[in-house]
């Protein structure tokens, strides 16, 4: 694969140590890791090994990838893997795509307690979800999904959203048959927001009695009762925004799509246009002109801090499955809708997890069998190379 003429590591070797010194009293640790880890990616800081050609004994040195799920670079193996177990979860109905998003006033308090209320925003997400599909008025079935959260909008900005990948059905309450969707359509759009705001102020008035919401800065006052009452007052005003697309055409389709949405950072390399002394210019779509690709210039400082913004607590998963997709009787579940759908179990199964052992011989059999720059030839690893940097940080791959 060609490497992009311009990667977000570049950005932050050239622009991070001013920002490090300016912002030091207020960084967090999991932000100075992502910085550490992008930085030193696939650098001789982290070490790597040492290839030979076969055909023209041509050398070259391979550096580790630093596995960061925040880091462009490094989410392709595991998206592939990730991807591969859920090929054989596929049923044949179809699937529809559902995205819950959060107001401004609503993701203002997201971003100052993010564990908790990203949670709460991936809960009520699916629980809406299930709900509306279990009433008899609408679908009558259980179901199962699949929930992605993203914090981005095109420009960087905070933007909290999850998207939610679904089956057109599900089993009956009483699970003796398969009920399916209407053609074309899922759940009523209007009944999901109206119970998702719902679900989300209620969580949000939960917590905030339970004393589990800090507030700083411009929402300091919103730690007092009456001023966030207020808040969730004004929440209930308004419409929140329940966005169901069109369904998918078919499994090869849904796996296209869910490729697009996991294991992504908040920026991809490809779209990063220049690195300038002061600025950093990238591509993004502005919706309000029906998805017409334009450029931004943001200062350097501006950037970096944007991106920062989009730094998940250590260990929240961002990637989470629900109703009968869920990890504890998927397996069974899944048996149990093919034969109510009609379908005889496919003799496909996925893989047990690979061990560490494993996942290194693996990686080692593909750069054996990578491909010289110069002739064509097979490179073979033939030793490793230490790594430069004296303290490695932490990966975090959750």
């Amino acid at each position: 694969m060609q490497r992009p003429a311009l990667e977000l590591g570049d950005v932050l070797r050239r622009h991070g140590g001013a920002y490090l010194d300016k912002h030091a009293a207020h960084l967090s640790r999991g932000e100075r890791r992502v910085m550490g880890a992008i930085t030193t990616c696939r650098t001789a800081a982290l070490g790597g090994h040492v290839e030979q050609c076969d055909a023209c004994g041509g050398i070259r040195i391979s550096y580790n990838s630093c596995r960061h799920r925040n880091c462009p670079k490094c989410q392709g193996s595991a998206q592939q893997e990730w991807l591969a177990a859920r090929k054989t979860e596929l049923l044949p109905v179809p699937y529809f795509h559902v995205v819950f998003t959060l107001p401004p006033a609503a993701a203002e308090i997201a971003f100052h307690n993010k564990e908790l209320v990203y949670g709460l925003l991936m809960r009520c997400a699916a629980q809406t979800l299930a709900a509306i599909a279990a009433d008899p008025k609408h679908l009558g079935a259980r179901i199962g999904l699949i929930a992605v959260l993203h914090t981005w909008g095109q420009t960087l900005t905070h933007h909290p959203h999850v998207h939610c990948i679904t089956p057109g059905g599900g089993p009956s309450l009483d699970g003796e048959r398969w009920v399916s969707c209407k053609q074309g359509f899922f759940l009523p759009v209007r009944a999901l927001s109206r119970l998702f705001r719902k679900l989300m102020i209620a969580g949000l008035q939960a917590a905030f009695r339970r004393g589990e919401l800090q507030f700083c800065n411009g929402l300091a006052a919103l730690a007092q009762p009456q001023a966030f009452a207020l808040r969730l007052a004004a929440l209930r005003q308004i419409d929140w925004v329940v966005y169901a697309k069109p369904p998918f055409g078919g499994p090869e389709q849904v796996l296209g799509y869910l490729a697009r949405y996991t294991h992504r950072a908040a920026i991809a390399n490809s779209r990063l246009v220049e690195i300038a002394d002061e600025h950093v210019a990238f591509t993004y779509k502005d919706y309000r002109c029906d998805g017409k690709r334009k450029v931004m210039r943001l200062e350097a400082d501006e950037f970096i801090r944007r991106f920062l913004l989009h730094v998940l607590p250590d260990g929240f998963h961002r990637i989470r499955h629900y109703g009968f997709l869920a990890r504890g009787d998927r397996g069974e579940n899944l048996e149990r809708c093919r034969k109510l759908i009609g379908e005889a179990t496919p003799a496909q199964t996925a893989a047990p997890p690979r061990s560490a052992a494993e996942k290194a011989a693996a990686a080692e059999t593909v750069t054996a069998q990578s491909v010289c720059p110069d002739c064509g030839g097979l490179m073979r690893r033939m030793g490793d190379v230490a790594p430069c940097s004296p303290r490695p940080f932490r990966c975090d791959t959750s």
